[in-house]
């Protein structure tokens, strides 16, 4: 069955401000991310109590890397932790794991939990917890755009056969179908940019901005969002009837 416009399948979140919220309760920044890694079961369950099918969270950017190297180590360590504190949670909930991103740059400890997760719940059919983890939306457009070069060159297509919707096959959130691109993008902690999210499939996504910081982000502020979202008009560049 087809998806309706005001259905609200696929969510993306930045989750911005575990920093802030551990600087204002002057604690260190990794005390923040501590949180927000625990919020992040609390917010996957609610989505899935919503009916939503694919949640995605921006978790780590490939410009990340250049955070000091302490705070890259920890952060390199949250999937570890993540997991193993709660994949019976996840597994109970039937909640299928998918990273994606430059996992092979990796460190191999993080590397190979991120591998096991998805494996451990790859036959779950419920809401779909996809993690962009080392991941940069220009150079997955880059990478999409090196294939179809590739395909090419090898004289499998023309360049002048490509088309918008081969192109968002070939992104990494291709393998969704037609629940590849995000319905809504919620930012925490105020900010309002997009910071190289996404950029291709957010093209008609209804954007939304938390002025709380994700730790402090919760159940009840999720739902807010996604009424507010069934109330949209989205015309995807047509005319409403209503107006004309």
């Amino acid at each position: 069955m087809s998806k309706k416009d005001n259905e609200l399948n696929h969510l993306a979140i930045i989750m911005d401000g575990n920093g802030r919220w551990a600087k204002k309760r002057h604690k260190p920044r990794f005390v923040g991310h501590r949180e927000g890694m625990d919020n992040v079961e609390r917010i996957t369950l609610a989505a899935d109590k919503l009916g939503i099918k694919i949640l995605t969270l921006y978790a780590f950017s490939t410009e990340n890397w250049a955070r000091p190297k302490e705070e890259v180590a920890y952060l390199m360590n949250l999937p570890v932790r993540f997991f193993d504190k709660y994949m019976p949670t996840l597994m109970k909930n039937n909640v299928k794991v998918n990273i994606m991103g430059y996992l092979d740059e990796l460190p191999e400890k993080t590397y190979q939990i991120v591998q096991r997760a998805m494996s451990e719940t790859a036959h779950n059919t419920g809401l779909i917890l996809n993690f962009a983890f080392n991941y940069g939306s220009r150079r997955e457009i880059v990478s999409a755009m090196q294939e179809l070069g590739g395909m090419i060159e090898a004289g499998m297509l023309k360049s002048e056969d490509i088309t918008e919707g081969m192109i968002s096959d070939h992104l990494m959130t291709g393998k969704f179908g037609e629940y590849q691109d995000p319905d809504l993008l919620i930012r925490t902690s105020g900010e309002q940019r997009i910071s190289n999210f996404l950029l291709w499939q957010l093209a008609y996504s209804e954007l939304a901005f938390s002025d709380k910081n994700w730790p402090d982000f919760n159940e009840d502020d999720l739902k807010k969002f996604v009424d507010d979202y069934k109330h949209r008009n989205r015309r995807f560049g047509k005319v409403d009837e209503s107006d004309s």
